[in-house]
Order: structure tokens, then C-alpha cells, then sequence
């Protein structure tokens, strides 16, 4: 296999090398120019505006404040529960009364790749400290990467503020639609776990006699995250790998985009497609392993500038409320780049999280629920504040003006840099060939996502047309065409319809929240007596 991908790389690297004068418009900007019209639509239709802000990040932050209140500050008060319930502290109480399954089981077919799928799902068989690990190896990635450093290109230090903010509500959000995917997930004949906020929306609300918007709320999300898979949980991803590796090898040709997202879409179709196992068991390996370097490095550049940390920190603080990035359009302005950018990172409010929770195995469905509420805590409000304060002590020479050409794109060294690329020079001011590893982080991390996504998209996919093997094909073909737009494309178009399909399916979700969270509040409720009469 490894000689296969190295002939293709050595028949498609010639092709790199023709300049960007040899075409008035190059194969990549073609791609683009077509994609940019559809992402002007739905980013267009998704974040239209009541009073000069987009509804869906009034209803993201209303709806997480809501639930932060609600049940009376979970983030904070069951902080500690959640950690013990990791722990396995609690383990003993899964064998008492209580509804669930024995043996939760992924939903596989042909292609898939069952070792891969059950990681990434939390299958019946792994405890709560193995599903989160899972969970946040798969959660850090390009959007602690990229999205952080385009948050701050756009809105400067103080976007990092909202952010964390945004991650600390969150995860009221995610203990509550992550506790309602183990409430109502699917179990077929075969114990075959089939859960996610197509299933708690449809069968939540046809036992409160709404079974038609019901029906209706479900497939519209399925079908906005199926969106979301093309977008955000892959497009996006290759665009980033494309960003790091042209960097990398100082590849311009105007069509060297479209040959990357080629070679990317041949590796991930090989994976989703093909089933080799022994190219997902490496992934399964490595990834975990980049992300714990990747952590490693941030705090090696942040206790290496130590005395500059409260500098950063204090002008974290201060540009949030007084933000001097040019463009920003004042606090409102950054405070809604460090939301949008915190939400596409740790994605509490998609319910794209609760797809994969379903299938751990519990006899309580909050405690799950309380797991995950660690995840928004551990993605966004300590590794991106990481990226963060690494981009910002990096700029504290005035290496680039905050804001940029409001697009995401700053200038450095007379060189124009977005997202990742942002980051890396970061990276490489303080560590030596850490564009060599960072451009593989990327691209390790991009590729996990988009198997991951590609499971979540299928699950979408398999509840509107039905489950067979013409269906899933065609699903993961059309995944596939993205992978190559999300690379051939610009950052700008790719970003703003990952974000649009993304926040998209909050809207049918926070249906499925709002008619269900009392169902969540008796569930909690249940959990913690039976860990006081445990004592």
C-alpha cells in the first residue's frame, strides 16, 4: 500500500510544479469560484441577523445560559462528579436496576471500518475514562488549530476571552443532549446501537404528541448533518491539511490544491471504502499520540515565555471588552468570532457529540451525559486557550496587525498567512522543524476527523434513505467530492459554509433540548441518588 500512495505522489508532483502564470485562472480557483455561491447561500440563510446579530448564536448562548441555570450550574456543581464517573468510581452502580443495554454494539456495514467506529462511537464494551479519551483525541484538532488562530486574526487577543466563555456554557449544552442520545437511542434485534438527535427528537416528541414535527425536526437535522459532514467535518479539515502541506513544500501551482484533496480523498476513501483495517489501526495510534505533542509543544512555548503569560492573559481581558482589532466592529463583534469559533470547535448545541455517546454502555443515561460535559472543558477552555496565548506572545513583537484584511489573513513577513499557516509560524518562532510537525498533526488530524464525520454523516444519511449498501456508497462518494473542494478552495468559502452547516443543525436540535430537558433533570436526578445510596 505504502509503495501504491508514494507512485501516486511521484505522478502527481510534477504536476505541482507548473507556476500560476500558466493559466488565467487555475484549476483551484475554478473549483472555488463555483463553491462560493453555495456557501454565499446557506452562510447567507443560516446567520441572518435580529439586531445586528446572527439568531443562531442568540439562540446557542441564550440556550446554554438557559441550561447553566436550569440545572443549577452542572459545569461547575457536578464538575467533580463527572471527573469521579471517569474515574470509574461509580462503576459498581451499572449493575444495578436501570434501563440500557447489555451490549452496545456500532451500527457496521460493508466498508466500514469496525475498530475505528467503535472508538470514535464509544461502543458498549469501553468505560466512561476510555470514551473520553476517544472522545478528546478526536475532538483536538484543526479547529484548536486553525480555528483559534483564525478567531484571533479576526477579532485579536480578545476573541480567546469569548471563547472560553462560550466553552464554560457549553458544557451545560452537551451534559444535556448527549444524556438524551443514551435516553432514546435505537437498539434493533441484533443489539445494534443507532442513537443521536434524529432519534431523541423523534421519539421525544411523539411521547409529548408531537409526532409530526417530530418527524420533521429529525429529518432536518439529519440532513443538516449530513452538511455538516461535508462541511465542517471535512471540507474544512482538508482545507487546512492543504493550507500546512503547500506551506510545507512552497507548492504555488494553481492547481495544487485539487491534486492534494485527490491524494486526500484516495487515503480517506481507502479507509471508509475499502476497509483496510491495518491503515485505521495506525491512525488509531497516531493521533492520540500528535495530540498529546501537540499539547506538550503549546506548554513547552508557554513556560518558555512565562513572564509574558500574564501580559497575554491581561490582554486577553482587556481587548475582549476594548478590542482594538481593525474591522472587528467592537465588542459585540469579537465577542460573536470567539462563539462562532468555540461552537465549531467543541460543537455543543450541533448534537453531533450525542451521535457517537449513544452507543457507550450504561445503565444511566446522565452519567454519560456527565461525561461529556467534560469535553467542551477540556477542547476549548484549555487547549485553545493554549493556541491562544502561543499565537498571541508570538505577536507580542507586532508581527502581524490583529484583523488582517477581515477575511482571516494577515500578513507575516510580507507573506500572507491564514489559519494553520498562522499558527505555525507561531509554532516555529520558538521550536526548531516544527512546521515538519505540525504540518503532520494537521493532516493526522484531518484525516481523523473526517472518518469520524463520515460515521456521523452515514448515521444521518442511513435515517433518510434507509440502510443499504447503494445508500452508503453513495454517501460516502459524495463525502468524498468534498474532500477534494475543501482543498481546492479558499479558506474564506470552505469556513463560512463549514460554520453554515455546522450551526445549522442547532436549530432542530435545540427543538429536541427544549421540549426534553425535564426528562434530563429526572435522569440526573436518578443518577445522583442511586451515587448517594451507593455511600
Amino acid at each position: 500500500m505504502k509503495y501504491r500512495l508514494l507512485s501516486i505522489f511521484t505522478l502527481l508532483f510534477p504536476l505541482l510544479t507548473f507556476s500560476q502564470e500558466t493559466a488565467e485562472v487555475g484549476l483551484d480557483e475554478k473549483i472555488d469560484q463555483a463553491f462560493a455561491p453555495v456557501s454565499d447561500f446557506f452562510n447567507t440563510v443560516i446567520f441572518f441577523e435580529i439586531l445586528g446579530t446572527p439568531f443562531v448564536l442568540i439562540l446557542l448562548v441564550g440556550s446554554a445560559l438557559f441550561f447553566t441555570l436550569y440545572f443549577g450550574f452542572p459545569n461547575i456543581r457536578h464538575f467533580g462528579t463527572a471527573i469521579n464517573v471517569v474515574r470509574g468510581k461509580y462503576d459498581e452502580l451499572e449493575g444495578a436496576e436501570g434501563h440500557g443495554v447489555e451490549k452496545a454494539e456500532v451500527n457496521i456495514v460493508d466498508g466500514d471500518l469496525p475498530d475505528t467506529i467503535r472508538d470514535e462511537s464509544h461502543e458498549g464494551e469501553v468505560s466512561h475514562f476510555q470514551a473520553l479519551a476517544t472522545a478528546v483525541s478526536g475532538t483536538v484538532g484543526n479547529g484548536n488549530i486553525a480555528g483559534v488562530a483564525l478567531a484571533i486574526a479576526l477579532g485579536g487577543p480578545g476573541a480567546t476571552f469569548w471563547m472560553i466563555v462560550c466553552g464554560l456554557l457549553g458544557m451545560s449544552t452537551k451534559f444535556v443532549e448527549c444524556t438524551l442520545g443514551v435516553q432514546y437511542r435505537d437498539v434493533d434485534e441484533n443489539g445494534t446501537v443507532y442513537g443521536g438527535p434524529m432519534y431523541y427528537i423523534s421519539k421525544g416528541l411523539k411521547e409529548r404528541g408531537f409526532k409530526t414535527l417530530g418527524k420533521i425536526a429529525a429529518a432536518l437535522f439529519a440532513f443538516f448533518c449530513i452538511g455538516g459532514s461535508f462541511g465542517g467535518g471535512n471540507a474544512a479539515q482538508s482545507n487546512q491539511a492543504t493550507i500546512v502541506v503547500k506551506e510545507l513544500f512552497g507548492w504555488e501551482s494553481a492547481m495544487a490544491g485539487t491534486i492534494i484533496g485527490v491524494v486526500l480523498a484516495i487515503l480517506v476513501g481507502i479507509i471508509i471504502i475499502g476497509g483496510i483495517k491495518r491503515i485505521a489501526s495506525v491512525t488509531e495510534k497516531v493521533v492520540p499520540f500528535m495530540a498529546v505533542l501537540y499539547i506538550l509543544a503549546c506548554l513547552y512555548i508557554i513556560f518558555g515565555n512565562f513572564s509574558l503569560v500574564d501580559d497575554a492573559i491581561s490582554l486577553i481581558v482587556t481587548e475582549a471588552f476594548n478590542p482594538t482589532a481593525i474591522g472587528v466592529g467592537g465588542v459585540i463583534g469579537v465577542l460573536l468570532v470567539g462563539f462562532r469559533r468555540a461552537a465549531f470547535s467543541n460543537e455543543a448545541g450541533a448534537g453531533s457529540a450525542s451521535i457517537a455517546h449513544s452507543a457507550v454502555k450504561t445503565k444511566y443515561s446522565a452519567s454519560e451525559g456527565l461525561v461529556a460535559l467534560l469535553e467542551p472543558f477540556i477542547d476549548t477552555v484549555v487547549i485553545c486557550t493554549m493556541t491562544a496565548l502561543v499565537i498571541i506572545i508570538f505577536n507580542f513583537g507586532g508581527v502581524f496587525d490583529y484583523g488582517g484584511d477581515g477575511s482571516g489573513v494577515v500578513m507575516i513577513d510580507g507573506m500572507p498567512y491564514e489559519g494553520a499557516g498562522i499558527t505555525s509560524k507561531a509554532f516555529a518562532q520558538y521550536i526548531p522543524y516544527s512546521n515538519v510537525f505540525l504540518t503532520i498533526a494537521v493532516v493526522l488530524f484531518a484525516v481523523s476527523t473526517m472518518i469520524s464525520w463520515s460515521y456521523y454523516g452515514l448515521q444521518s444519511w442511513k435515517y433518510l434513505f434507509g440502510r443499504g449498501k447503494k445508500t452508503d456508497l453513495t454517501y460516502k462518494l459524495l463525502f468524498l467530492t468534498f474532500v477534494i473542494i475543501g482543498a481546492a478552495a479558499s479558506m474564506d468559502s470552505i469556513w463560512a459554509f463549514s460554520d453554515a452547516m455546522i450551526f445549522a443543525m442547532v436549530f432542530p436540535n435545540m427543538v429536541g433540548l427544549y421540549f426534553l430537558f425535564p426528562v434530563v433533570k429526572k435522569q440526573l436526578g436518578r443518577y445522583l441518588d442511586a451515587i448517594r445510596a451507593s455511600k
